[in-house]
């Protein structure tokens, strides 16, 4: 596939990519920032806080089970001409039907597969293996520079407004076993001012909960609505 081409800075109408794999074309979405940014991830490929140059996030099948997921999207990034370091996101859910949100200059792109759902604090003794496909995959942008401590504020401000707008569309659970959030701010080499938190009453916090409060809310009916047509047809949930 041909490299990517710079400035691609915005989440709003991503292309879809596509690549064949186990007998199917599965789409995936690449954001390039036109500059570096500060990311804070739970990704399986360039989780953590530190300085990326991109986003993926690959659809794949059903039934994922590849023990080397985190090498896998690596490829992927690499055959799609992404440059130096990134955050890799997958899912079983369609990335076309990505849903985003904006609020005062804040982004968030959320893609929703809610086929295995429940409440974080449940009874269970949790699994040794990966966990069933699904996911919802949330990543958002914030136009200024945010101390270490304000990006991961942000990745649980960006959760707590996952579990509303779950909520909000009547969906009895907090998640999915595999939900993954990555938050990219601008660098602090920018001479911006550097903004010390990012809890849901702050400033930046307000907006980044609302922009993926919509989204997220968005792209769990459209999940929703996916599910029906699922249980009309008998075919299998993602």
């Amino acid at each position: 596939m041909s490299p990517v081409t710079s400035g691609l800075s915005a989440l709003h109408d991503l292309p879809p990519r596509s690549r064949e794999e186990q007998g199917g074309t599965w789409p995936l979405l690449l954001w390039v920032p036109g500059t570096p940014r500060r990311m804070c991830s739970s990704a399986l490929l360039g989780g953590g806080i530190g300085t990326r140059q991109w986003v993926l996030n690959a659809q794949v099948p059903p039934g994922y089970r590849r023990l080397d997921p985190a090498v896998h999207l690596a490829r992927l990034a690499a055959d799609n001409g992404a440059p130096g370091r990134g955050v890799g996101l997958m899912t079983a859910a369609s990335v076309r039907d990505s849903c985003w949100a904006a609020d005062s200059g804040v982004e968030a792109l959320v893609t929703a597969g809610i086929g295995v759902r429940g409440w974080a604090a449940a009874p269970d003794r949790g699994e040794a293996g990966p966990a069933p496909a699904g996911t919802i995959n949330i990543l958002v942008s914030v136009p200024v520079p945010l101390a270490d401590a304000a990006l991961v504020n942000a990745v649980a401000t960006a959760t707590e407004a996952k579990v509303q707008a779950l909520r909000d569309a009547g969906i009895d659970a907090s998640g999915t076993p595999t939900d993954a959030v990555c938050v990219a701010a601008l660098p602090p080499e920018t001479g911006l001012r550097v903004e010390p938190f990012a809890g849901p009453r702050s400033v930046w916090g307000a907006r980044i909960a609302r922009a993926v409060h919509q989204a997220t809310r968005r792209a769990c009916l459209h999940a929703l609505e996916a599910e029906a047509e699922v249980h009309g047809s008998g075919h299998l949930l993602r």
